[in-house]
């Protein structure tokens, strides 16, 4: 019965994704553009406090944007760049207090200039992924490498160092793309409060610019160095994961665009065999990724509403069977790859612009929220975590042996990852950006189940939370700068061999810190709190629990060491017989 329901869910969720309600600005203001909140595309942020400002402003040129910047430089206000859809779940759109100013760039989202002979695009900081996908593809060139989602903007992309997937050329991030850019940045009276700053691949300053959390000004324009349009063949394999940490160190070095997606308690592993090929190979293909595509808001509110009821009755056999279906019909489906509008098999060949980078529920008609994005927070729809983090190829096949060790001690404790179509394993090289990548490696992009209440324990938790601690700690785990819970960013900075460097920079471009916040502060460890420890913080996050009040009120869950990882310090859920763990102890 559960999986004719499940079916039946999934063919709405098929059906439904023609038309969308396309999501509304983050920024919302109680008077015009003043007393205004911002959160992020999800609706809230991972500490589920509110963000205010005082103002806010849509600036449609640089000089509009020196304006801007110079009013808040004089008044020593605190400012904040903020893109049309904020996909960061991180806070680095939010000023502090309630006085300080947004600067949106939604409106600077003009193509500037495009340069078939010299291959260069520079574009307006608030033009998307999709827009400069297609500007380049209709001049006979590409950005080889991007992230899949498409509703990124440049200067969200270069504050984040959003990337695609390659350990090829110059690597997947955008940022390796740029050659030139423009920002502005606060100033003192001699230059009228603000300065445009052109920063080249000669100036010093530019690997800061690169991978800025927002920090050192706000982007005008930027130049990207594109390369001739080119064709890509893509073909999905299902393999089993008994050989996935020796198969990760060396497939993305025999395909340039290869990924991998696991399922971890099913004990699959699918392998994206993705290279570029000839412009005269045959295909028309194009990869509308599924799970970006509009969908029924009624078939979404079943399934949440199905996930909860699992949570609430710790229901992790009907997790599994959902799981195994979801992942076995986007399997039949290519996950949304055709050629001439229908999936005959693989390959799938067609032009680097219609197979990189995908979002159709963005380009939508208003319908009056009866189909949206499915993490749209207007609807009862995707409500998750998602932790984010890469992990060095010279031992990320010891994490991947970590986790197989956990799933054999708790074989359907991954399903929920599952559900949200598993881990997806990207490759990412070293950068020069002095906030990049350290070396190559492996990102592992994990999406799990969020409650509503903050107090509420996860299914399986322990296992997840053990999984994010080897990660980030055993393994010294870099996490990606627009995702991951508050945990993820303890001491973050040493890391990075040139932070110095970068605070150098940013001390130099803004020295009264106007763009800077308590929580990008906290971020680049000139501000201790990123954690907070209070009671039911380890539940969403906010700490590592060290005693059991730091798990949940309820005594239900306790503090305890990592079932692998024992440096770890999970929340275990206490034995529903004893109601002590000291009891089960032969489980922890």
């Amino acid at each position: 019965m559960k999986e004719q329901v499940l079916r039946f869910v999934f063919l709405l969720i098929y059906v439904g994704g023609v038309i969308a309600t396309p999501p509304e600005d983050p920024i919302r203001c109680a008077s015009k553009n003043t007393n205004c909140t911002i959160t992020n595309t999800y609706g809230i942020f991972p500490d589920r406090t509110t963000c205010r400002a005082a103002e806010v402003v849509y600036p449609t040129s640089e000089e509009e944007l020196v304006s801007a910047v110079a009013s808040a430089s004089k008044n020593k206000r605190k400012v904040k760049a903020a893109t049309r859809f904020s996909h960061s779940i991180t806070k680095l759109a939010c000023p502090d207090g309630e006085n300080g100013l947004l600067i949106s760039t939604k409106n600077l989202n003009k193509i500037l200039n495009v340069d078939p002979k010299g291959r260069t695009m520079t574009v307006q900081s608030g033009v998307s992924l999709r827009q400069i996908i297609t500007a380049a593809g209709e001049n006979g060139l590409a950005l080889p490498y991007a992230p899949y989602w498409w509703g990124l903007t440049i200067g969200g992309m270069m504050g984040t160092g959003a990337h695609g997937s390659t350990l090829w050329g110059k690597g997947s991030a955008v940022h390796e793309y740029v050659v030139e850019l423009r920002i502005v940045t606060p100033a003192g009276q001699e230059d009228g409060y603000a300065k445009v700053r052109t920063l080249n691949q000669s100036h010093p300053s530019l690997d800061a610019a690169r991978v800025s959390l927002g920090v050192l000004g706000v982007l005008s324009q930027v130049t990207l160095k594109l390369e001739p349009l080119f064709k890509r063949s893509i073909t999905y394999i299902t393999k089993d994961d008994s050989d996935l940490g020796d198969e990760l160190v060396t497939f993305g070095r025999k395909h340039e665009f290869g990924d991998v997606i696991w399922y971890p308690s099913q004990k699959k592993a699918v392998y994206r065999i993705d290279d570029r090929v000839s412009v005269n190979a045959s295909g028309n293909g194009l990869y509308n990724f599924f799970p970006f595509r509009s969908t029924a808001s009624a078939a979404l509110a079943v399934v949440r509403s199905t996930e909860e009821f699992q949570e609430a009755t710790r229901d992790d056999n009907g997790k599994c069977v959902g799981a195994k279906l979801i992942t076995a019909l986007l399997s039949g489906i290519a996950y949304g790859l055709t050629n001439n509008g229908i999936f005959l098999g693989y390959p799938v060949v067609g032009f680097s612009n219609r197979m990189q980078s995908s979002g159709t529920c963005l380009d939508s008609l208003n319908d009056g929220l009866i189909t949206a994005c499915p993490w749209d927070s207007r609807i009862k729809g995707e409500f998750f975590h998602q932790t984010a983090f890469s992990i060095s190829l010279s031992v990320v096949k010891n994490f991947v042996e970590d986790v197989q060790k956990l799933v054999e001690l708790e074989p359907k404790s991954l399903c929920g990852l599952e559900i949200a179509n598993g881990i997806l394993m990207r490759y990412v090289t070293v950068s020069s950006a002095y906030l990049g990548k350290s070396e190559d490696a492996v990102d592992f992009d994990i999406t799990y189940y969020r409650s509503k209440d903050p107090l509420a324990p996860r299914l399986f938790q322990d296992i997840l939370e053990e999984i994010e601690q080897i990660g980030l700690f055993k393994y010294g785990g870099l996490p990606h700068w627009g995702k991951n819970r508050n945990l993820a960013f303890l001491g973050i900075i040493k890391k990075y061999n040139n932070a110095e460097k970068f605070l150098k920079v940013k001390e130099e471009y803004d020295p009264d810190g106007i763009f800077s916040s308590e929580w990008t502060d906290q971020m680049l460890g000139l501000r201790e709190g990123v954690t907070v420890f209070k009671d039911g913080c380890a539940m969403e996050g906010m700490c590592i629990c060290s005693e059991d009040r730091h798990c949940a009120p309820k005594k239900d869950y306790l503090c305890r060491p990592g079932k692998i990882y024992k440096e770890a310090r999970v929340c275990t859920r206490v034995s529903k017989k004893t109601k002590k763990a000291e009891d089960f102890k032969d489980e922890l």
